[in-house]
């Protein structure tokens, strides 16, 4: 399980690289989002770490997909060397550089900070954090030290107002989390 879309500042965390492939610099990345793909659309990346501000600019000079992950050539790592260098670092993107998503969609990250209800307009708290399973994203919501735990599924979103988040929630499943 894993924290998807973090930010730092102006920038969002896209994923992990995981270790150098083949002997000629290039890296593959495993992307958080579970989307290879959408790294196709990115032309320069970042790549540091959470603990550091300091985040490297690197120029993608091409991608490809293998599997679920993403194999990327980027300027300046040429040899595998360079690329071992590289491995277990994280990679950042501009948040300025993402696509603007189309009238029904939103970007996971712009659902933190929003404060979250029922449609019963019960206050659950502040989404802090969203949990990547596998078979869905989880919204982890807390308020006072506690934490709910609410499956990301569009059957729960009534409405993603400009601050809040109202859900219809099945019954029972707040009190699964307590």
């Amino acid at each position: 399980m894993t924290r998807t879309g973090i930010a730092a500042g102006d920038f969002i965390l896209l994923g992990k690289i995981t270790r150098p492939h083949g002997i000629r610099g290039e890296v593959k990345v495993h992307p958080y989002s579970g989307l290879p793909e959408n790294f196709l659309r990115y032309s320069e990346i970042f790549i540091g770490t959470a603990d550091r501000d300091e985040r490297i600019p690197y120029t993608v000079e091409h991608c490809r997909i293998q599997g679920r992950s993403v194999l990327l050539t980027l300027t300046g790592c040429r040899d595998r060397d360079r690329a071992e260098l590289l491995a277990g670092k994280e990679v950042w993107l501009r948040r300025g550089d993402l696509p603007e998503p189309d009238e029904d969609e939103f970007y996971l990250i712009d659902l933190i900070g929003r404060r979250a209800v029922t449609d019963d307009h019960r206050i659950l708290g502040r989404i802090t954090g969203i949990l990547e399973t596998g078979a869905h994203d989880i919204l982890s919501v807390t308020d006072d030290g506690r934490e709910y735990l609410i499956p990301l599924r569009k059957e729960f979103i009534v409405e993603i107002a400009d601050q809040e988040v109202v859900l219809k929630l099945p019954p029972g499943l707040l009190k699964m989390n307590g």
